[in-house]
């Protein structure tokens, strides 16, 4: 027998489950990895953070980059990096005190998605730094031969 509400005027546990089974599934149909995004904060950074070809908001074409933008975001692609670096250095840490069923879910789960996003920093810096070294090794005005040197990949 399904309670209505008990004294206090809250729904008995019963009517809860009965609730919560009766309510529509968040994702009624299948989802293309542009519906899954939409909506899906951790989705969209999981994609965006694998995504080598993806630079930060407002961040210009190494390209076509001058040496003072490229100096820039090189310090900024180190920072990140670092930071990075840190924090899978310290989920190895915590890693080693856990147990083996917590340890391998974290292995399957955080560590693969720090990973991914270390080395999508990694990669963008690359493309800083050799903008910079184009730079330094053009002449003057010589912004074709920075162009020749840096070449990144397209978003989609």
């Amino acid at each position: 027998m399904i309670q209505e509400a008990n004294q206090s005027g809250r729904l008995a546990p019963e009517r809860g489950q009965l609730l919560n089974f009766l309510r529509r599934s968040v994702y009624p149909t299948s989802m293309n990895r542009h519906q899954a995004a939409h909506g899906r904060p951790d989705i969209a950074a999981a994609t965006r953070g694998g995504d080598v070809s993806i630079g930060m908001d407002d961040e210009p074409d190494p390209a076509t980059a001058s040496l003072e933008l490229a100096l820039f975001w090189r310090g900024i692609y180190s920072e990140i990096l670092a930071m990075e670096e840190a924090v899978l250095e310290r989920i190895r840490q915590l890693m080693a005190t856990q147990s083996h069923q917590a340890r391998r879910e974290v292995e399957l789960t955080n560590v693969p998605v720090v990973v991914a996003q270390a080395d999508r920093f990694r990669v963008r810096l690359g493309f800083w730094e050799a903008c910079v070294r184009a730079h330094e090794r053009a002449s003057p005005g010589s912004a074709a031969a920075v162009a020749a040197v840096v070449a990144t990949p397209s978003a989609d």
